[in-house]
């Protein structure tokens, strides 16, 4: 029997990836987001908020499968960010005990650790969350734990910041400044390794925890790529792959953190702290427990997954409306970093 797969998020970045990957493999797929699917004719598209039970279970019926991946990002408002992900995972999870649905993947993230003193990172360590974002994935991480309590299969997984073609948001600063021949500062000159991951790859994952036995499936997994550089190596890479000669610029690091800070606070800048104060440490999760317990196998470079990214970027800029960070999908609106550009 063909599987049946509900993508919660399913028109964010994601879930259109996701949906066109399972769309292919034949799967029935649909999807429930606030905003219309891009593909709509090839899925069924729900339009409604994971925190309306009612969409929920519509979206939601005969799903043998759910993968919830919808979220607030970190730029919008704090009681968005707590409601959209706490709430909404439990109203998704209410939902998905009550209509019987085999296997309930949660899409975390690796914000759950918050800025560490140590790498790489295993599933076991301390979760202290940076703010709302960090904060609201761990609850809703606590509350997919309650339910595996009631003998359900809750895959967790927790991806490094993914890119791939149709990614933005805070990758877009990079490659709005690389395609327009500038120079681009890092904070401490990013010479720490910072693991990413592509898109394709977290798919792979998400595959592997729908498709194997539930007892393997039914824990928490770190997903990133097996193999990265530091910042300044593999930004430094896009500013070549451009063409126009331009290098990473160290900048000292206390004063330009408190520089984006105070842009931040001030709503000049989109840049938010767990993004810039990350910069300065080692960012990097073992996927060893992912490799032994679901075979999993990342197959892009941190290099290889900005590249194809910057790629897509550069056929698709023409038509880029900036927006507010409520996706990542769009390119960001730069505020005071856009003044910035003009000196580099």
């Amino acid at each position: 029997m063909t599987p049946s797969l509900l993508i919660t998020g399913g028109a964010g970045f994601l879930g259109l990836n996701l949906a066109r990957h399972f769309r292919a493999k034949q799967w029935r797929v649909s999807v429930l987001d606030t905003q219309p699917f891009a593909d709509a004719g090839r899925v069924r598209s729900v339009v409604g908020d994971v925190r309306d039970a009612q969409a929920v279970r519509a979206a939601a019926r005969d799903a043998d499968f759910v993968v919830h991946a919808a979220a607030a990002l970190p730029l919008q408002q704090r009681q968005e960010i707590l409601t959209t992900t706490i709430d909404g995972t439990r109203i998704c999870l209410e939902a998905a005990a009550e209509l019987g649905v085999k296997r309930f993947v949660y899409v975390s993230s690796t914000a759950v650790y918050g800025i560490p003193d140590h790498h790489p990172l295993v599933e076991s360590d301390r979760l202290v969350g940076v703010g709302p974002y960090g904060e609201a994935k761990i609850a809703a991480e606590g509350l997919c734990q309650a339910y595996r309590g009631q003998n359900m299969c809750i895959p967790v997984l927790r991806p490094k910041s993914f890119i791939g073609p149709e990614r933005l948001g805070i990758f877009g600063l990079l490659y709005d400044w690389a395609a327009s021949g500038k120079h681009f500062p890092l904070p401490g000159g990013g010479r720490a390794p910072f693991q990413l991951l592509d898109v394709e790859d977290l798919i792979q994952a998400i595959e592997l925890t729908l498709t194997c036995e539930a007892p393997t499936a039914n824990q928490t997994f770190n997903i990133g790529a097996k193999v990265y550089g530091t910042l300044r190596e593999d930004f430094q890479a896009v500013l070549d792959y451009a063409g126009f000669g331009r290098r990473i610029v160290a900048l000292p690091a206390g004063p330009s953190l408190a520089l984006l800070e105070g842009a931040y606070r001030a709503r000049l800048s989109p840049a938010y702290p767990w993004v810039f104060k990350t910069l300065l440490v080692d960012s990097s999760v073992s996927i060893q427990r992912a490799e032994n317990l679901l075979g999993f196998r990342p197959q892009h470079s941190n290099r290889d997954a900005l590249i194809r990214n910057f790629e897509w970027y550069l056929t698709h800029r023409e038509r880029m409306t900036p927006g507010q960070g409520h996706t990542h999908r769009e390119p960001w609106k730069q505020g005071v970093l856009a003044l910035a550009k003009l000196f580099f």
